[in-house]
């Protein structure tokens, strides 16, 4: 059934109100037969399914190549995939013997939950039902966590979805800012029923990323707070062993590295699943979200118990699903968690479920007539695949339609004499803008993330420690040394996205000198950069607000924000213009050398 937010908040904890029950008369496979005094031990066993990271992936299709989803492990995207796998699973175990649930990050992502967030809003009168509510019901999850780019909409849209859902969306550490009780249910109580002993009663906890508070502030501030992970579990699972549970899983929108990407912005861990585990009794298994990694089975070893905690986190978009399978034993009145194995199923194994398809295929069809839509032209071809390595035209549109938009917004401001830099990533190497025609799907490719930007206020010595901080990104390469370009990006796991090139400046980047010492001949119109200098900065929100640890910009002044999405910044940008001129705006200002060499 689906959690009903206002009975939640009309009651207290202690009458269990928090608690969904699910379930009904469980087949009796799942039980282990009794020797023939009936003396023997009763067993059961259960699966708990888990997928995370859909992001609006419905179908295995790309809306941004306009083509059936592919990369180079082959791997497939979408619900409709998984519902096959699950279909599978249930028929092997046992419908009743099984659950399934999410660990967040869903109604964002791709062109076909954009479209129904911001094109043909859910929440407009009579508006649509949700593409990702359709399809998660139709396949019967029981529980999903919220994740952090469930907020990235605004809480109308969130809450939409939450009524849309026959589930519970479940945060434990999502709180009322006023009132600091829960703003979501923070977990639901599911019932197996077994051929044997009582009923088997499986507690979800759902938790988050308290990295909300920063990422999405203009949405949330002032009214959740997301207090830290560890801190909410050691809250909850006592209580929810008390109400009877004898299976505590945990669905956590967090990694388990221990690791943040906003530095001491905050004072919580982001990716704080294995510290959950290690730190808080009383939890069997935790389905891990948010690090877009495959872990198929990952154990942690609890404190207090000594008791291996299993965690497991599929793939993300669908490519994976997770299987948990447990053994549960009844003795002294009770049952226990006998033993727990974790497993993923890769989803290009199967074929895409036909009743997932043909239920949203009406939506498929708009979404895609909508990328489609030719908006303007362009001079020449521009692609982003050596964006890692190289100044390409296909970054600097980013960065200039950023560094007009900043321009504009400051004209006649105190702030309008400053010269305007901006930041832009390689977000996909796969990215394009042809020549000739340009559509939506083309102009959007560019920037797969629901950033908005901000303005920042920073010195040429800031800016100079940043470049150096984003340099590390290269692996040390030291002249004479054979270089493939396929292995110079990612040094120490930095993903693309967290490589900045900064437009306006011009530098070298000495990939043979240690990290910290490989920004020279640093100069802003052909000048060397006055440590002392005041510059405007285009930034997005997510580093704007520490995402990427990046030093120096959370704490600038803000000089400007926008609550348009850049991606549709861009758009709006090659609709008004009409050409893309790359002579207009490109120029190759940064490359990188070894003793002063250019590399390429």
């Amino acid at each position: 059934m689906a959690f009903d937010r206002r009975t939640f908040l009309g009651t207290t904890a202690a009458t269990g109100a928090a608690v969904a029950l699910a379930g009904a008369t469980s087949t009796p496979a799942a039980a282990a037969p009794q020797d023939a005094q009936g003396s023997g031990p009763r067993t059961y066993s259960f699966t708990v399914m888990g997928t995370t990271d859909l992001h609006g992936n419905v179908f295995n299709w790309d809306y941004f190549t306009d083509a059936e989803f592919d990369d180079k492990a082959h791997n497939d995207v979408g619900l409709a995939k998984i519902s096959t796998l699950v279909d599978q699973v249930r028929a092997e175990k046992g419908r009743r013997n099984t659950l399934l649930i999410d660990a967040g990050d869903t109604i964002q992502g791709t062109q076909l939950s954009y479209y129904y967030a911001k094109v043909d809003p859910i929440t407009a009168r009579r508006g649509p039902v949700h593409p990702m509510a359709q399809a998660m019901n139709a396949i019967g999850y029981d529980a999903a966590a919220l994740g952090n780019h469930e907020f990235n909409y605004g809480i109308p849209v969130l809450r939409k979805f939450e009524e849309q859902c026959d589930f519970p969306l479940l945060g434990a550490n999502v709180l009322d800012a006023k009132t600091l009780r829960p703003a979501f249910a923070p977990y639901s109580m599911h019932k197996l029923r077994t051929p044997c002993g009582r009923d088997v009663k499986v507690a979800v906890l759902g938790l988050t990323n308290p990295g909300i508070a920063l990422w999405d502030k203009a949405n949330v501030q002032g009214k959740m707070t997301f207090p830290g992970l560890e801190e909410q579990a050691a809250k909850y699972v006592p209580k929810l062993r008390s109400m009877g549970a004898d299976v505590v899983i945990v669905s956590a929108h967090s990694g388990s590295s221990g690791t943040s990407s906003y530095g001491d912005q905050l004072p919580y861990v982001e990716n704080a699943a294995a510290l959950v585990a290690e730190q808080v009794p009383g939890i069997d298994a935790i389905l891990v979200g948010h690090a877009h990694t495959e872990i198929p089975e990952y154990r942690v070893k609890n404190r207090a118990t000594g008791k291996d905690v299993v965690l497991s986190e599929p793939l993300k978009w669908g490519q994976r699903l997770t299987l948990f399978d447990f053994e549960l034993t009844w003795a002294k009145g009770r049952w226990s968690v006998a033993k727990v194995a974790a497993k993923v199923l890769n989803s290009n194994t199967v074929a895409e479920d036909k009743k997932i398809t043909r239920l949203l295929s009406d939506e498929h069809r708009k979404v895609v007539a909508y990328v489609n839509q030719v908006i303007g032209t362009s001079t020449q071809a521009m692609s982003s695949a050596e964006g890692p390595v190289k100044d390409v035209a296909i970054i600097d549109l980013i960065n200039h339609v950023q560094a007009e938009t900043v321009k504009g917004a400051l004209a006649g401001s105190e702030w309008a004499a400053l010269p305007v830099l901006s930041q832009a990533s390689c977000f996909s190497r796969t990215a394009a803008i042809p020549a000739g025609q340009v559509t939506i799907r083309d102009a959007a490719g560019l920037y797969p993330f629901e950033n908005t930007m901000e303005a920042r206020l920073l010195t040429g010595a800031q800016l100079k420690d940043y470049l150096e901080y984003s340099a590390r990104y290269f692996v040390r390469t030291a002249p004479g040394d054979a270089v493939d370009p396929a292995k110079l990006t990612n040094s120490e796991g930095v993903p693309d996205y967290n490589y900045d090139a900064v437009y306006g400046l011009a530098y070298d980047i000495d990939i043979a000198q240690p990290v910290g010492s490989r920004i020279t001949g640093l100069s802003f119109q052909g000048k060397p950069v006055d440590p002392a200098a005041q510059f405007v900065f285009a930034v997005n929100n997510y580093r704007a607000s520490g995402g990427g640890n990046f030093p120096h910009v959370p704490q600038a002044k803000q000089l400007w924000a926008n609550s348009d999405e850049i991606r549709n910044t861009i758009i709006q940008w090659v609709k008004a213009k009409g050409t893309i001129d790359p002579a207009q705006f490109a120029s190759v200002d940064w490359r990188l050398t070894r003793a002063g060499v250019s590399v390429f």
